[in-house]
């Protein structure tokens, strides 16, 4: 792995909620999938970068600082680390001049976030898709449901990139019988390959974690986890400092706005008169982390998916102290990468001299529609 550069943008676009409300009556660095754009909540939400509407490409960006992962041949040729490379007499199909073929796109991801940073039970690159097709629009999300395949293939894309894989464990079949296998046969029935970036996002510069402690405006960011084959900045979570002290209560408050409207909201553990500063953050289930947390004395820890048992033992741990806890949607930690993901790919490709549309998906994914509450 070349230690040479890494790639990391902070700048975005405009885009569109769920309803089709149009994003541009309000601040559009603030529309999130399920809601229209809203008015701005504070300096942390306003650095979020914004998602890109269906339909409108990105922004020409000033180009990426690239980061060279083991896979990346100097000459743009696809070294042993992509696993793809076009079939010998094999003709791309038409498009646009400049429009990149899978395999190029393939080679920038690989750049921005290298398959050697993926955790070892991990399954991600390239689901489907001939890498010699030429790919014109590029769509991002969270997970590969029907419903997204779905509005990507409204939109026109012929590339999907989720951040979630659709087949992590093994399977017998994709026969058209399983939700699976219909996504299977709807991709390739609509001619849009599909991608998939997890762990790699979570742990390369400027991924799902690094994007979480910007809207939290976090200082003085380092890895929770340093990765095993990764650059000192590279790991699983993060943890820093926000710029002043805050009560537990606002913080949270100040997280729940940042994020994408879910049934779920946001749970807290702790007192919410607590004065916190030092903060963990892990996108996505980060309860087998807590041990980490601890050594990093993080005054309070961000994530997402905590279970009963290992949320309700850290307390008992902390006796009733520091860590507390922030738990958030699953969907809502990560949906917050898409963008700076759409944007930092742009980026990376129009440094090559390459031309695509970028959107990312608004169909928002977490799986549960509403909850109850005791009254107040």
């Amino acid at each position: 792995m070349s230690n040479e550069s890494v790639n990391r943008t902070d700048d975005g676009g405009a885009h569109q909620g769920a309803d089709g409300t149009d994003a541009a009556v309000a601040d559009p660095a603030l529309a999130r999938p399920g809601e229209p754009a809203t008015p701005a909540v504070g300096d942390a939400a306003a650095r979020l970068a914004a998602a890109v509407e269906p339909g409108a490409a990105v922004e020409p960006g000033r180009a990426g600082e690239g980061r060279a992962g083991d896979g990346t041949a100097g000459d743009g040729t696809a070294g042993d680390g992509t696993g793809v490379e076009a079939g010998a007499g094999e003709t791309a199909e038409p498009g646009p001049a400049g429009a990149p073929l899978l395999t190029d796109v393939l080679l920038a991801v690989e750049e921005l976030w290298p398959e050697s940073l993926a955790e070892d039970w991990d399954r991600v690159g390239l689901v489907a898709g001939h890498p010699g097709t030429q790919v014109e629009r590029i769509m991002f999300a969270v997970d590969p449901t029907l419903e997204v395949i779905e509005e990507a293939l409204d939109w026109g894309a012929q590339l999907l990139i989720t951040h979630h894989p659709l087949l992590l464990r093994g399977v017998t079949s994709i026969a058209a019988t399983t939700g699976k296998g219909r996504a299977v046969h709807r991709l390739i029935e609509g001619g849009c390959a599909l991608l998939t970036i997890h762990t790699n996002g979570d742990s390369a510069v400027g991924g799902v974690s690094d994007v979480l402690a910007d809207a939290l405006g976090l200082e003085d960011v380092r890895p929770l986890m340093p990765a095993t084959h990764g650059l000192p900045e590279e790991g699983i979570g993060r943890v820093g400092v926000l710029p002043g002290v805050e009560t537990l209560g606002d913080f949270a408050a100040r997280i729940f706005e940042s994020l994408p409207s879910v049934a779920g909201g946001v749970r807290v553990a702790g007192d919410k008169d607590a004065l916190v500063r030092t903060v963990a953050v892990c996108g996505g289930a980060g309860d087998t982390l807590f041990d980490a947390v601890r050594r990093s004395k993080a005054d309070v820890y961000v994530t997402a998916d905590l279970r009963h048992h290992p949320a309700s033992e850290a307390r008992e741990e902390a006796m009733g102290g520091r860590p507390y806890l922030v738990d958030l949607s699953h969907f809502a930690s990560e949906w917050l990468w898409l963008p700076q993901a759409a944007r930092s790919l742009d980026n990376v490709l129009a440094d090559q001299g390459f031309e695509a549309e970028l959107a990312v998906s608004q169909t928002n994914t977490d799986p549960w529609d509403f909850i109850l509450t005791p009254g107040v």
